[in-house]
C-alpha cells in the first residue's frame, strides 16, 4: 500500500484496542493516530500553546483541536489557563506524556534507517560533546540491549488465558526456562 493511502479514514472504519491484552494495542488506542505523536513531539521540543502547535504542523484548527482534546482526555497533556480574558490554554506534557520520549527516540531512528532517501533530516545529540548517537533499546538491569535473537515475550500476570496460550505457542523454549527459573506467571 502506497504511504498516502495508509490513513485514508474514508476507507476504514475505526476499531478501539482499549480492551485488548496487548499493552502496544492499548497504547496506539491513545496515541496511534499519526497527528498525536507530532503534537507530543513538539511538545517534547519546549511547544505549548495551540497557535504553536498550529503553527509547526500546518494543521487544521479543528483537528487540532481533537487531538489536543484526547491527548488531555488520555492524561498525556494537562490544559492550564493563562489567560483569563480572553480564555487562553497551554497544554503541558505529564509524566506520561514525558514517558513518550524514548517511543520517540526510536521512531525517530526507525525512521532514519528506512525512510530517508534525500539522507537523515533529525539526528539525536549528546548535550554536553555534541556527538552523534544512535538509540537503542536496553535492560534496564543488565544493560544488554534487547534484540531478537536474545529476548521474548512472555504473559505478565494480568494475562488472559488466550495471551497466554499465544504467547506459549510462539515462545516454547522461554516459557520452559522461565518454569525451570519458577518466574512463570
Amino acid at each position: 500500500m502506497a504511504a498516502s493511502n495508509l490513513h485514508d479514514d474514508s476507507r476504514m472504519r475505526r476499531k478501539s484496542f482499549g480492551n485488548m491484552q496487548c499493552p502496544a494495542a492499548r497504547s496506539l488506542e491513545r496515541i496511534g493516530e499519526w497527528w498525536s505523536i507530532l503534537i507530543i513531539r513538539d511538545a517534547l521540543h519546549g511547544l505549548k500553546r495551540f497557535d504553536e502547535f498550529q503553527q509547526s504542523l500546518d494543521i487544521a484548527p479543528n483537528t487540532l483541536s481533537r487531538r489536543l482534546d484526547a491527548l488531555v482526555d488520555a492524561r498525556i497533556l494537562e490544559r492550564r489557563e493563562y489567560s483569563e480574558h480572553p480564555p487562553r490554554y497551554e497544554y503541558l506534557l505529564t509524566d506520561r506524556g514525558r514517558d513518550f520520549r524514548p517511543v520517540l527516540l526510536a521512531l525517530l531512528a526507525w525512521g532514519n534507517k528506512h525512510f530517508t532517501p534525500d539522507g537523515e533530516s533529525v539526528l539525536i545529540a549528546d548535550k554536553k560533546t555534541g556527538a552523534i548517537v544512535d538509540p537503542i533499546l536496553v535492560d534496564r538491569t543488565s544493560g544488554r540491549e534487547l534484540s531478537e535473537r536474545d529476548y521474548g515475550f512472555v504473559p505478565g500476570p494480568a494475562a488472559s488465558e488466550r495471551t497466554r496460550r499465544r504467547l506459549a505457542s510462539r515462545n516454547r523454549s522461554l516459557y520452559r526456562a522461565r518454569r525451570g527459573n519458577r518466574l512463570y506467571h
